[in-house]
Parts: structure tokens; C-alpha cells; sequence
């Protein structure tokens, strides 16, 4: 039996109402831990705690408030060979990914330490006579963050980090999924110099604990990443109580690749974008939009690309394509599979469970053909390793395509024409725009987020964060004359 993992509520770390077995998808033998799943009772007393700590929290000096999330960063940047390897372990991204997020994690909090100290007010005159104005930002309160499986350290941290940064407290329910990694971020946090109650990690089902989480009238704001389906319903819950939401949701994105491109640039960036985490991104390049001039050389070369990678345990060297998270998450990759047949589509390569030498969630890297943008799988968020080609005829096709969608979070073009990829990035209707890039990866010091059914709320992440963490004061101020 291994020991207990457990939620951290009111400065004390408790056991729950029952709890849940936490398995590598790279070998199902390999049990990671076991986990509590916390009560109603306990997320009313996590709820009691912070609003009680964030008033302390929010008195706290700068210096000594930048102090907590420096350590915090610093401790993370300085474990991420240890703590990569337990997020590989419990998600299923290869090693290096893991390392690579835990590391970005610890930048989150070190460059929020520095935005405490950048925290600056506006005054003006008032337009009476004898009157000054003074402008500031509070700290918003409660703040209720559920953070996805697929990145359980990188996007919990972009939203904790400033959290705590413009003074608030918080509440975070991470992914059932992925407990593992929430723990050893809450264990270090919980040794910081901070009020008991400020944080507070609720693990539970999100049917539960979750819904419980986003309709208290106690949560000032909630900060959410998943899908739309469940972000439609937190919104809804969220506008009885007018909470202020942020959500990151779905996306359909496209990379288009014009006749011009760099075909091995194109290629890379094709693969990276598709397949780099399993395809289980939000930032995936899921659509890949090629023009008629280039599409048969490229095509040959991304199946043979995606033929050639090495699909294998998350911590074996040379993998370069891990298991997906889950049964359930397999199972609806496959799906999509067999409906993309369904509608049409030629699977040139992969889409197929593999077998490993461990028992795990493996497939290999699909590539759809002779797609069309109305087929489900070019409308429908799938995450999982696949991805489709549509054939287009010229840039204006392919603008018009990558346009099409109800998502709009980040897209991608592969161009040598200045004058292409300068009309296309302002132009195309989404968040996060990529020229020669792949359409995953962004920085944290510059915001993040996208339009339509992918993102609803202030951006995350830079100084833009500060829009959902904090409110806004206008004080006015008659001082009179001197004596």
C-alpha cells in the first residue's frame, strides 16, 4: 500500500471522504500514488481559511511577499529533473517535456516576484479645482483555479503565481487525473512564509467538488482551463453570484503552409505542432492547411515523418511521442478515427493502438488526407495524435480556411513572403498568431489566450494577468488649502 496523498486545507494537510488510485499510462503496473478526494465540509472550510489569509496576505510588505513566490520558483527550476520525471510519470509526455514544464512552472512564479514590486498606481487631477485623483489595484479576493491534466504544473502555476502575486488567495481543484504533480507543487508551497488558509489544494471530481467550488457565493474569481462544454457550465454557475470567470477552452488550430515555404521547416514545425505531447495540447496544430503547390512533397515527407517517431514510454530514452493519459482518452481518439474514415478521409498513417513492452495507452501518430474543413474532425477539438491535411489553391483559400472555425486560439503560417505572413497575422481571427513557428509555445511575460469558443475572460499570463487578479480603486481627494 503506499502512503495516503492528501489535500492541504487551512494550513494542515488532511485526509478526505475516500480516495483514488493514481496509474502511469506508460505501465499501468506502476501504481503512483493514492489520493484524497476532500468532502463538501472540507471545501467550506478551505473557503473560510482564505478569506481570513488573504486579508493577512494582502498586509504583507512587497519585499516579503516577492520573497514567497521566488522560492517557490527557484525551488521548482532547481527540481526539474525530479519533479519532470513524476509529471512524465503520472501524465505521459515524454521526460524531456516534463522537465522542460516543470522548469517554465518555476519561471511563472520568479517573473510574477518581480511584477509585486512593479505594482504602480495612476494619479491625475480631477477636472474640479483642488481635487486629486489616485488610481490603484486591490487584490480581487478568493480565487477558484481548476487547472487541465494535460499541462498539471505550467498552466496551474500561470494562474497561482499571479494570483498570489496581486494579493489574492486560493483555492485550486487540480485534475483528478493528475494528482501527483499538484501535490509536489502544493509541498512546496506550503513551506513558504505565507498565512495559513491562503492556499488550500481541494482534490476531488469535478462533479463534485468542482461545481460545489464555482457556485460559492465566497469565490471572487474563477480561473479555468478545459473544455467548452465544462466552461459553459461554470460560466453559468459563476453569473448567479456575478464571480468574474476566466476560461481557455477548446481549439481547432491550423498551420498553413504555403508553396513558398521552407518544406523541411514546414514539415518539423508540422510534427512538433501535431504530436509534441501526444497532440494533447490546447495549442495543437491539429488542422494543417497546404497549398496545392506544395502539398504532395510535403505530405510525403510528414507520413514519413510521423511513420519515424519513436512511440514509447514516457521515460525510456529516445521517446519521442508518449501514451496518451488514459482508457477513456484512448478510446475517444479511436473514435475519431474510425469517424474520420467514416466521413471520407484517407488515414495515410498511424491512428492505431500499439503495443509496448509495458501495458499502457499507446497509439501511433495518425495523418488524415483529402479532408475537408466541414468534416467533424476539422470542427471538433480531438485532442489526441492526429491530424488532418486540407488541400487549398491559394493563400486566400487558406486564410478563408483557417478562418473558418468556432475556435480561435493560436494559428500558424510557413512562409518566405513578408507580405503573406504580415496580411495573415493581421488578419486571421485568433489570439496567437505564429509566423515560421510552430502553432504550440508561447512566452509567460506576454499575454495568452484566444477569440470564439477558445478563451472568454481577461488574458492570462504578463502584466495582462493583472485585468482578472486584481480591481481597480479610483480615490478622489480634496485636501484643501494649507494652513
Amino acid at each position: 500500500m503506499t502512503e495516503l496523498q492528501k489535500n492541504y486545507i487551512a494550513g494542515q494537510w488532511v485526509a478526505g471522504q475516500d480516495a483514488v488510485e493514481n496509474r502511469n499510462p506508460s505501465d499501468l503496473s506502476d501504481l503512483v500514488g493514492t489520493y484524497a478526494q476532500a468532502s463538501a465540509d472540507q471545501l467550506d472550510a478551505a473557503l473560510d481559511a482564505a478569506a481570513k489569509a488573504q486579508a493577512e496576505w494582502a498586509g504583507y510588505g512587497l519585499e516579503r511577499k516577492q520573497a514567497v513566490l521566488m522560492a517557490i520558483g527557484t525551488e521548482m527550476m532547481q527540481r526539474a529533473e525530479e519533479l519532470g520525471t513524476l509529471l512524465s510519470r503520472e501524465e505521459g509526455k515524454p521526460l524531456a517535456e516534463g522537465r522542460g514544464e516543470v522548469y517554465r512552472a518555476g519561471q511563472f512564479f520568479t517573473y510574477y516576484a518581480h511584477e509585486i514590486l512593479r505594482q504602480i498606481g495612476e494619479n491625475a487631477d480631477s477636472v474640479r479645482p483642488g481635487v486629486e485623483v489616485d488610481v490603484r489595484r486591490e487584490p480581487v479576493g478568493t480565487v477558484a483555479v481548476i487547472s487541465p491534466w494535460n499541462f498539471p504544473t505550467a498552466t496551474a502555476s500561470w494562474k497561482i503565481a499571479p494570483a498570489l502575486a496581486y494579493g489574492n488567495a486560493v483555492i485550486w481543484k487540480p485534475a483528478n487525473i493528475t494528482p501527483a504533480s499538484a501535490v509536489a507543487l502544493t509541498e512546496i508551497i506550503a513551506r513558504q512564509d505565507i498565512p495559513a488558509g491562503l492556499f488550500n489544494l481541494v482534490m476531488g471530481a469535478g462533479r463534485d467538488i468542482g461545481q460545489r467550488l464555482v457556485e460559492s457565493p465566497r469565490v471572487d474569481a474563477i480561473s479555468f482551463t478545459g473544455s467548452v462544454p465544462v466552461g459553459r457550465g461554470i460560466a453559468s454557475a459563476a453569473v448567479g453570484n456575478f464571480t468574474r470567470v476566466q476560461m481557455e477552452m477548446g481549439s481547432k488550430n491550423a498551420l498553413a503552409v504555403m508553396d513558398d515555404a521552407n518544406l523541411d521547416l514546414a514539415v518539423s514545425l508540422a510534427l512538433g505542432g501535431a504530436f509534441g505531447g501526444t497532440g494533447q495540447k490546447c495549442t495543437a496544430s491539429s488542422r494543417l492547411v497546404v497549398h496545392a503547390g506544395i502539398h504532395d512533397a510535403f505530405v510525403e515527407k510528414l507520413i514519413a515523418g510521423a511513420e519515424a517517431m519513436k512511440v514509447g514510454h514516457a521515460l525510456a530514452e529516445g521517446t519521442q511521442m508518449g501514451p496518451v493519459v488514459s482508457q477513456q482518452q484512448l478510446d475517444e481518439n479511436l473514435a475519431y478515427v474510425e469517424l474520420g474514415r467514416s466521413e471520407g478521409a484517407e488515414l495515410a498513417c498511424g491512428g492505431l493502438r500499439l503495443e509496448r513492452e509495458t501495458e499502457g495507452y499507446y497509439m501511433s501518430p495518425g495523418v488524415f488526407l483529402n479532408t475537408r474543413n466541414d468534416m467533424r474532425i476539422n470542427r471538433e477539438e480531438m485532442f489526441a495524435p492526429l491530424t488532418s491535411v486540407i488541400r487549398v489553391d491559394s493563400y486566400d483559400e487558406a486564410l478563408a480556411t483557417v478562418n473558418d472555425t468556432n475556435f480561435g486560439l493560436t494559428a500558424g503560417i510557413v512562409t518566405q513572403s513578408l507580405a503573406r505572413a504580415t496580411h495573415f497575422r493581421r488578419n486571421v481571427r485568433t489570439g496567437v498568431v505564429t509566423v515560421n513557428l510552430p502553432t504550440a509555445g508561447t512566452d509567460y511575460h506576454v499575454p495568452f489566450g484566444g477569440r470564439g469558443d477558445s478563451s472568454f475572460g481577461p488574458r492570462e499570463q504578463g502584466v495582462h494577468a493583472r485585468d482578472f487578479y486584481t480591481v481597480v480603486k479610483t480615490a478622489y481627494i480634496a485636501a484643501g488649502e494649507p494652513a
